[in-house]
This record gives structure tokens, sequence and C-alpha cells, in this order.
């Protein structure tokens, strides 16, 4: 007799039931998504981290196949069901371990797969053979498999996409991979059903858009489901018992060091999030340093250490025998980590969403309390402390700004399906247009694509290294060249970095990876910190690094390029609002802003605290030069073009030159000669007219534009980065996309690639939006121009960053302690 196919009503009964055998109820969210998939909705959910959100879409999934195949237990029809995308192969076992769970108690005979970049080539040729019923991947598996020959038979049966942790890709080329990828997968898989999950982000409507394309049909057949889950969230500020007056970065917060151990002993287990790198192997060893009792029981993680580290480490946290993890955004995203207690946050996060994510993986459970300290690296970011308590109350959380023609991903993409089945221009052309990305994409850009793809573009045509696409009679476009097709696979991805060496020891064993230009400083017999260990650098062989044990101190850690991290636009106005805060009498000022006043005293002895609607500009001269300090408050890469503007704009005025300094609160303009400053203030310095021409002037855009290149250049294809283990040198791509860059320049300046450069160092390295508005708002706004003896408290940290640059860590900081003595001696302010 033939089973009958079930009511959506008494599927729902079955989670409901499992749920129940497992002693939970499910959230009134997990239950909406479910009816919402099972009605044939597309959707994204909002849910915070560890609330259930991975039960909330592999149930559904089981679901419909029960219901679309009464028969199950006994007739199984094998190949690729669902697709669940991860940002993050650490991600995919957790994501693994609960599909497993579910398939095998509702006795569904699925199997689980996962393919990422850590997937085995044994594991990976089974699965060319027979495809698992449900595939874990992320989204640059997912473009390989779309290289795949015949991949439309692999994705034909495929009826749900999830793509999980959509906030980290929208925003990035990874996302805009992602929407391409769609574009294809809702054309060749009927019937498919495409979720998005993400954290909570202030333009959740438009993620829903990016994810499912702006007039797509799959837009509206969706919903936005958000789940009322309330997490209490408590911050707790680290405060010096001795308050700085003269506040510097470079002691990376390690003078609170003793105020963390408590900390760490009182909880099960603690995660020391660190904004860097280097930062974190420099607590990690200072803490062992002080400490040597917490050998054994404190850990590292960060992105550039070895995998199965990394993969102890997670797995250490979850049986609970380590006390301490110190650690970067490697641990920032979903992993599960049921017994951490207690989160510590070593300097400001620059952003409220990177924040309560971190503060979220303690107490990483539906309904439990989240703590997370915050320990200030220098006085003045305590403003941010109380900034992040009044977002955390008040629930505000960052846009993510989606990507517009990224052409360099769409020529990669093109690429892609040129080198598996070959494309149809129209046909994709359709495709590509229903994209939040490429939206706007016109017929003639379109055709220049094509014709780079065959011809290389105008000026390379009488190169045959750049005809990639052949068209064949039946007007399909397809690379019928196998080496093309293999370097093409070898570099398929968005993610472009400085060269990565690895680093291993001389009789083996791999430790991880640092970034070219660091090894490069190195003389063999140097000493340095890595992965919690003292090594001595012996040569490079083959693209690896070459080390062996020292028992010889060091000061030198690894540095990674773009390691540091500016305030966010919401950030940037939450830390005004709060220093604003300080000329309020004192009940009306949170404790964090009350610790400062010695700070605040200070400087108002010098200079002012600006009020609303107060701008703040501070002159003084000191045996360096005439010191002009600006207070935008709004992160350090708005300072450094408005610093590099507002230099251009004087020197038309009068002919002075400047060196520049910055960082996220304000930026300086030092010169050998005094300014003219109200001359310079008489004459409109804040307009935002001729904006972008002044900046093109005033900045090396061009040579900023050349750097932005090289990563257009590889993620295109027009720059081959090499082999595994036969990579190119840096310096090699570096000079392979100059020329490039340069020809484009002289020769065809119009050409999309070029011009794509100049597009993205204004939009996202300058961010000439957030620019303008800062710009606005200070045109708007009453200049105190304050004319001091000496520098400020405001001041002292832009100075000595200037000065790191010149100056070995010891003698900086000898150098800074005279410093502070001279200017802590008696000081007067000029009338």
């Amino acid at each position: 007799m033939k089973a009958k196919s079930q009511t959506n009503e008494a599927l729902i009964g079955l989670a409901q039931d499992w749920f129940a055998r497992q002693g939970w109820a499910p959230f009134p969210f997990q239950e909406k998504t479910w009816k919402a998939f099972l009605a044939g909705q597309h959707g994204l959910l909002n849910a915070p981290t560890g609330s259930g959100k991975t039960y909330a879409l592999w149930f559904p999934i089981l679901l419909q196949y029960i219901k679309d195949n009464p028969e199950y237990k006994q007739r199984h029809k094998k190949g690729l069901k669902a697709v669940w995308i991860t940002p993050l192969r650490a991600l995919s076992q957790e994501i693994y371990q609960s599909a497993e769970r579910i398939t095998r108690d509702l006795e569904i005979p699925f199997s689980v797969g996962i393919r990422t970049g850590d997937t085995s080539t044994a594991e990976r040729s089974r699965q060319r053979k027979t495809m698992p019923d449900l595939l874990i991947t992320t989204p640059e598996s997912l473009q390989l498999l779309l290289a795949t020959k015949g991949y439309k038979d692999i994705f034909k049966g495929c009826y749900a996409i999830v793509v999980d942790e959509w906030h980290e890709l929208l925003g990035s080329k990874r996302g805009v991979q992602m929407e391409l990828a769609l574009s294809r997968l809702k054309s060749i898989s009927e019937g498919l059903r495409i979720w998005g999950i993400s954290a909570t982000i202030g333009n959740l409507e438009q993620a829903r858009q990016v994810l499912l394309g702006p007039e797509s049909a799959a837009l509206e057949n969706s919903t936005l489901i958000r789940a009322s889950i309330k997490k209490k969230l408590t911050v707790r500020s680290i405060i010096p018992e001795k308050m700085e007056t003269f506040p510097w970065r470079g002691h990376l917060g390690l003078h609170l060091l003793d105020a963390v151990i408590p900390i760490i002993r009182e909880s099960k287990t603690t995660l020391l999030f660190t904004n860097t790198r280097s930062q974190c192997e420099i607590w990690f060893q200072k803490i062992l340093e002080r400490y040597p009792e917490f050998a054994g029981e404190i850990a590292m993680h960060h992105g550039s250490i070895e995998k199965e580290t990394r993969l102890w480490v997670e797995q250490a946290i979850r049986n609970e025998s380590l006390k301490a993890v110190v650690c970067t955004s490697s641990l920032d995203l979903g992993v599960d980590f049921a017994p951490v207690e207690t989160v510590v946050q070593i300097g400001g996060p620059k952003g409220v969403a990177r924040f309560m994510q971190r503060a979220g993986r303690s107490g990483h459970r539906p309904g439990k309390e989240s703590l997370i300290y915050f320990l200030p690296t220098h006085a003045i970011e305590l403003i941010e402390a109380a900034a992040l308590q009044n977002a955390v109350r008040n629930e505000a959380v960052e846009d993510r700004i989606p990507y517009l023609n990224s052409f360099d991903v769409l020529v990669q993409y093109l690429t892609t399906l040129a080198v598996s089945d070959g494309f149809y221009p129209d046909e994709i052309f359709r495709e590509v247009q229903q994209t939040f990305c490429y939206q706007a994409l016109y017929k003639e850009q379109w055709e220049w694509l094509l014709k780079f793809l065959v011809l290389g573009s105008q000026s390379l045509s009488s190169y045959d290294e750049y005809k990639k696409v052949e068209v064949l009679d039946n007007g399909l476009f397809k690379v019928t060249n196998r080496g093309v097709a293999m370097r093409h696979r070898f570099q398929i991805g968005t993610i472009v970095g400085d060269a990565n060496l690895s680093v291993r020891y001389q009789k083996g064993g791999y430790i991880g990876s640092i970034e070219e230009w660091f090894i490069s400083k190195l003389q063999q017999g140097d000493v340095f910190t890595f992965a919690g260990r003292n090594l001595e650098f012996i040569r490079i062989r083959d693209m690896q690094v070459l080390v062996r044990k020292s028992s010889k101190k060091t000061s030198k850690v690894p540095s990674w390029m773009g390691g540091r991290l500016t305030l966010s636009a919401q950030m940037s106005q939450l830390l005004r609002e709060e220093l604003y805060s300080a000329s309020l009498p004192d009940t009306q000022q949170a404790i964090e802003i009350r610790s400062l006043a010695p700070l605040f005293k200070r400087q108002r002895l010098e200079s002012i605290v600006p009020q609303p609607g107060e701008f703040l500009i501070e002159t003084f001269k000191t045996r360096e030069g005439y010191h002009t300090i600006f207070y935008p408050f709004e992160g350090r890469f708005v300072h450094e073009a408005m610093a590099s503007l507002l230099s251009y704009r004087i020197s038309l005025l009068s002919p002075i030159t400047f060196s520049l300094a910055y960082n996220d609160y304000g930026f300086e303009l030092l010169s050998d000669q005094q300014p003219d400053m109200q001359m310079i203030l008489d004459n409109n310095l804040f307009t935002t007219d001729y904006l972008v021409e002044d900046l093109e002037k005033s900045l090396n855009a061009t040579e900023m534009a050349r750097r932005k290149f090289r990563d257009i250049a590889v993620i295109s294809g027009l720059v081959f980065t090499g082999y595994p283990k036969k990579g190119i040198k840096m310096k090699h791509l570096q000079s392979n996309s100059q020329l490039l860059f340069e020809v484009f320049r002289d020769y065809e300046p119009d050409h999309l690639l070029f011009q794509q450069a100049f597009t993205e160092t204004f939009e996202h390295q300058l961010e000439e939006g957030r620019l303008r508005q800062a710009v606005e708002r200070i045109d708007h706004q009453q200049i105190r121009w304050m004319q001091c003896e000496k520098p400020t408290p405001f001041s002292f940290p832009i100075i000595t960053d200037r000065l790191r640059e010149k100056l070995s860590s010891e003698k900086l900081a000898d150098r800074i302690r005279k410093m502070t003595q001279v200017l802590t001696r008696g000081r007067r302010r000029k009338k």
C-alpha cells in the first residue's frame, strides 16, 4: 500500500516531538521558519548566536523530503538535496553534527558531507561520483562545483540552499560571489528555496534583497523572520586605579594584565579577544611570563596558526580543559562553545556588531546571560567603552553596505562557467542583472566583459595568454585550453592578501603561516615569537620559512598588513555623544566618563573638551615643529583622507608642506613653518565643493588605486598567483599588476577593471561617502581653535603614534616617560 504524503501540521509535529524528547520546547521563530519553508517560501532568519537557528532550517529541509517522498524509508534516491553555505571552515563540523543528529533520529537515510579547502582529495573524488544528500561548503568551494563539467546534473535535484552568517558575507566580494552562484542555481534547480541566516545588522531588509535579488520572484515570495529572544548582555569596564592624563597606545593594555588574572581564575573558561594577531601573540606571551602556573591551561587561537592546533583549542574549550584562550576574530562566529563563561575584549572593537558578536560567545545558550569585560588599551578608549554600553542598551547595530558593479568577481564567475559546460551570454546576462550587485549593469559593459574574456581587452589583444575563452560555432562561450582551466580552478576566490609563507621546523612540522613582508625584514639567526614559541629564522626555501626553537628572549612579533581596525560610522557617532556628556553633571555621566575626570580636567587646563555643536582644533609648538591637531572622531580611514584633503587645501593658500599622523580620534598636520590659522579658517576649509577633485590631487590616489588594482587583477585572473607550494612572490605579483596598470592608464583608460580600482579606492578605502558627511557636519559646527602651550591629553596619542614609526618599543616607552614628566610639571594656556 502506497504511503500518503503528510500535512505540514503533521510534519511540524514530528519536529516538536523530537524537541520534546530532548527536554526542549521549540522557539516561536523556529516554528515560524518551519511553516514558511514548508509553504514554499524563501526567507532571511535573524536570530542571535546560540539560539538554535541551525535547527530552525535543518528541520524543514528534512521534513520537506518526508513530505515529497512518503516511502523514504524503503526507497531512497541518492543525490544532492540541500546545500548549507558557511563563511568559515571552522563552523562546518558543528553544522555537520546537527544534521547527522536529526537525520539519525528521524531515520532518514541521508548522507551528510563537508566540502571545504580542508577536504581531502580522496573525499572530493568520492563526492564527484556520488554527492552527499546534504552538503556543507564555503562560497569558494561552491564556485569550484560550478567549475565542474556537468554541474547542472549535480544541482538539478537540489531544493534548498541555506547561507549561514549572511551578515559576514554581505558587504564583501564573497557576498557578490554568493549572489552570482544563487542567480545560476535558481535557473537550474526547480523549486529551489533560498534562506539566509543573519545576526542583527541595521539593514536587514536590504540584506534580504541582496540575498534573493532586488526585483526577483524569490523576493516577492519571501519572509523576514526575527527571533524575539531577549538576551541579557552585561558589560563591565576594567577601570585603572590610577588614570593616565597623557594616554598612549604603545602598551596594548598590558598595564592592566594583573586585573585580568582574577577574572580568568574565577571563570571556568575565558576568551580574551584582541583586535590583531600581533596583539594576540604578545598577550599570550606576557601572561605566561608573569604567571607561569598557567602553562598548559591557556592557549592561543588566530587565523595564521595551523589548523590542527586551532581544532585542538576549540575542542579543549568544549571539554573545559582550558582556563583561557587569547584569540582574534577567528573565534567571533558560530562555533558552539557552551562552557565559555566570560569574555574579555582587549581594546576598542571599533564596531558595535563585532562587540555584541564577541559578547555572545559567553552564555552561548538560549536564556543565558552574556558577560563581557572591556579592557582599555589607553585612557581615551574608556569613552568607547561608555559608547558601547549605550549601544547595548539601545540595541543599536551597524549597516553592512553591499558592493555594486564588482567587475573582477563577474569576470571570474564567467570564466568559471566557461571552464565547466560553457555559457550562452544572453541567458547569463538576464540572470546576472537579477542580482543586487549588477542590477544597473549596462549592455555595453556586458559586451566589453565578453570581449575581455575572448580577446583580453583592446590593449592586450596581441598577447595570447590573456585570451582565455573561445566562442564556438553555436555561440557558446567555452574554455577549451586545459592549462587555462587548471589555473583558473586554483585561483577561484575573492580573498586576496599578501603572500603567505608556511612556517615549518627545519626537521619537519608545520606551525602556521606568516606574510612575506614580515619575513623579508628578518636576517638569518633573528628570533621572533609566533604561535606562542620563540623561533630562530634559518632561511626561506620553496615558499616555506624554516625555523628552529630558540631559548633567546625577543620583542619581535609578526604583524599582519591591514590588521588595524577603524571605527564604524555608528561607533563614531556614539563616541562623540559620550564625549559631549563629559560637560554634563556627574549624575548624568557613565561611570567610564566619570573615571576620566582627571584627564578631562587636564585637557580643560590646556584647551577645551568640545560640546555638541563644537569642533576642536589645537595648535602648539614643540622642538619637532608646529602642530595643528583636528578632532573629528570619525575613525582612522576617514582621518587619513581628511588630513590629506586639508593639507592640500591649506597649501593652495600658502606654500607650506606637512607631515601627517592620525588615529581614530583625530589627525595632526606637522610643519616647520607656522600656518596662519585665522586666514585658513576664513577660507572655507570644510566645504564639500570640489571634494573628489581635491581628494584626487591631495592623495596619491593613483598609487592607492595601483595597490587596489593588484587584488582586482588577481580576482579577475589577469595575474596568476601560482600553483600550490610554488606560489609567486608578492613582489613579482605586484610588479606584474603594476605593469598592467600602467598599460591601461596610458593606452586604455576606459578599461573597466582599471576604473574599478579608483572606484574602490574612494568608496571602500577612503570611505568618500562618510568623509563627505563628516566635512558637512564640521562645516555647520562652531570651530573652536585653541592655541596651546604644549601637547594636550587629547593630542598625546596622535603624537606618540607618529613617533612609533621612528623608534623601537623600548626607546618609545622611554621617550614617552620623559615627555609625560615634562608635560605634568605645571602648565598654562595661552589666552
